[in-house]
């Protein structure tokens, strides 16, 4: 069927070690919680700093996922 029907939820990630790292954190959670997850956007960046050295990297993603047909 090519005539697919999205829904866009957004989510937040972090990690200790990389943003990419945050990235898949987020992805593999949803992708837990959501059937059918096929894409992602990055919206936002930022991170935690303690003792003047970053503690975690923190992104906010926009997560797409397919409607299922019914």
């Amino acid at each position: 069927m090519s005539d697919h029907v999205y829904k866009r939820v957004e989510i937040a990630g972090s990690s200790p070690k990389s943003i990419e790292d945050a990235i898949e954190n987020a992805i593999a959670r949803t992708s837990k919680s959501l059937d059918l997850v096929e894409w992602f956007e990055v919206v936002e960046t930022r991170g935690h700093i303690e003792n003047g050295k970053v503690a975690h990297y923190q992104v906010v993603l926009k997560v797409g996922f397919r409607m299922k047909d019914v």
